[in-house]
This record gives C-alpha cells, sequence and structure tokens, in this order.
C-alpha cells in the first residue's frame, strides 16, 4: 500500500539520524507491516537498512547476534553448527509466518517483533531461547533486556518514541539447549492460533514458552522435566488467553495444553508426534 502522506525517507548512516524520529516519523526496516496498512499520520520514514548491519554474527563464546535488520529468509538459512542442538528452531519458527518468499526476503527480525502481534515468530524464538535484546534509547543510552520484557500486550512493547531494536543476541550456551516446537492455527495457512516451544538445558532446567494466544508471552520455568499434570496446571493459570478471528480464548487455551503435553514427550522420550506442525 502506497503511504502517500510520507514526503521524506531518511537513509540512516549514523545514530545522529535516528534524532528525526518523532511523532510523524518512524523506523523503516522491511516494511511488510509497515506498508500493509494506512499511515496518514506519517510524514516520514527512517531508512535502517542502509546502516548495513552484518545480518548474523557468530562467535564461538558469544553465541550469535541478530541485527534488527535481519530477513526471515536470511535467518532460515542460518548455518547449522554442531554444537547448536536448538538450531531446527530458527527454521520452525521462519515458517510460522506463512508469507510469499518476497514477504521472507523483505520481513525483518526486528520488525516482527517491534510489531508485538501475539502471532509473531520472532518473537516465540526470541524468548524461548532467553535472547537478550539491544535497545537503542531516544537519549542515546543502550539499553539490554530480556527478550521475554520486550512484548507488554497485544502489539505494544518497551519500545518508546524514537527508540530503535537494534539487535538481538542468542548465547552459546541457549543454542545448545534441546528444544521442541509445535504450532495450531484454524486453517493450515492461517495465522497461528498458538505456538509453543519447549526448550531443555544441559542443567536439566525445563522452560516452556507460550505464544500467539496469549496477549503477550508466557513462560513457565520447571527445575526439572514436570510432570504432565504440571504443565496443564501451570496452563490453566495463565490469564492472558484472547479471543479473535484466529481463535477464541478457551480453544487457545486447550490446544496449548494439549501440544505442551506432546513437547514434554517429545523432550522427555525424543520423538515428535506425527504432523505435530501441521494441524487445523
Amino acid at each position: 500500500m502506497d503511504l502517500n502522506t510520507v514526503t521524506t525517507i531518511i537513509p540512516a548512516r549514523h545514530r545522529d539520524d535516528l534524532r528525526a524520529l518523532g511523532p510523524g516519523v518512524v523506523p523503516l526496516a522491511g516494511g511488510s507491516e509497515l506498508f500493509a496498512d494506512p499511515r496518514v499520520h506519517l510524514s516520514g520514514l527512517v531508512d535502517l537498512q542502509t546502516f548495513e548491519w552484518p545480518a548474523l554474527t557468530v562467535t564461538d563464546d558469544d553465541g550469535l547476534e541478530i541485527a534488527a535488520t535481519c530477513t526471515l529468509a536470511q535467518l532460515s538459512r542460518l548455518p547449522a553448527r554442531p554444537d547448536w542442538t536448538a538450531h531446527p528452531l530458527f527454521f520452525q519458527c521462519c515458517t510460522a509466518l506463512f508469507g510469499s518468499f518476497k514477504v521472507w526476503n523483505v520481513a525483518t527480525v526486528g520488525g516482527n517483533l517491534a510489531t508485538a502481534l501475539p502471532a509473531g515468530p520472532m518473537i516465540t524464538l526470541a524468548v524461548a531461547l532467553d535472547a537478550e535484546l539491544l535497545v537503542w534509547r531516544a537519549d542515546g543510552r543502550d539499553e539490554r533486556m530480556p527478550a521475554a520484557n520486550f512484548v507488554t500486550g497485544n502489539m505494544t512493547t518497551v519500545l518508546d518514541e524514537g527508540d530503535v531494536l537494534r539487535s538481538i543476541h542468542v548465547s552459546a550456551q541457549r543454542l545448545g539447549s534441546r528444544t521442541a516446537y509445535r504450532k495450531i492455527a484454524l486453517s493450515p495457512l492461517g495465522r497461528s492460533g498458538a505456538v509453543l516451544v519447549g526448550r531443555l538445558d544441559t542443567d536439566g532446567t525445563f522452560v516452556l514458552t507460550v505464544t500467539a494466544g496469549t496477549v503477550r508471552p508466557v513462560q513457565l520455568r520447571f527445575a526439572a522435566l514436570p510432570s504432565a499434570d504440571a504443565v496443564h496446571s501451570r496452563i490453566d493459570a495463565i490469564d492472558d488467553w484472547f479471543t479473535d478471528a484466529h481463535g477464541a480464548a478457551d480453544w487457545r487455551q486447550a490446544v496449548s495444553a494439549v501440544l505442551a503435553r506432546e513437547i514434554l514427550e517429545e523432550l522427555t522420550h525424543g520423538a515428535p508426534a506425527e504432523n505435530s506442525e501441521a494441524r487445523a
């Protein structure tokens, strides 16, 4: 969709260029969501792609840094490493966004996080792996925070006017964890109704991340693999379920309990359930 009220596009090459951000001037990354609806209040854009941040940076000690401008296509092609047991989760979460190759080639990891739709799969990925986000605050400060604290509600985040999400960091320790992924939607190509990821760390800690069915990500942590009843009880206690065209709140809660049980079974015995990623 044309943004016919926009009269200026500023190519950002230095952090000072972000000072142009304001009530009618917003960041432009891939634009797949920005150009999806009329934005008559906008008069300008600041293009973040011209920073030319490296999409993916891997170091043996620190793990993986994902630039906010990294596209889903780039992330989906992330090469595997022998010590990255969690590597399949990157592609799995990318496939939760059902878009054409055109969308995958422009939609960015940072844009998906900052849009903060409950079904945002990059939110699922970042929270499930306990990623650390780097935010450039408008006053010049750098702020690092857990991904679990970034999204505050349906399409709301901790970002204030003029702030920019710079990068997402996943530690080498989390990349070495075992993961199990489940997604469900009302139709094969529909927006996610619930997306859950289980993570089993090398010290035995079990973390279940519940997204898409809740207005913000929910993490359930256990010191060791819990019983199915314990997980079910914790899911029943979640009060952030919501209803929209992509699923009713009670349905989202019910299917999340089923998916959580499958995740627990897979991480306990190592065998994923058949067709677990293609339900309707």
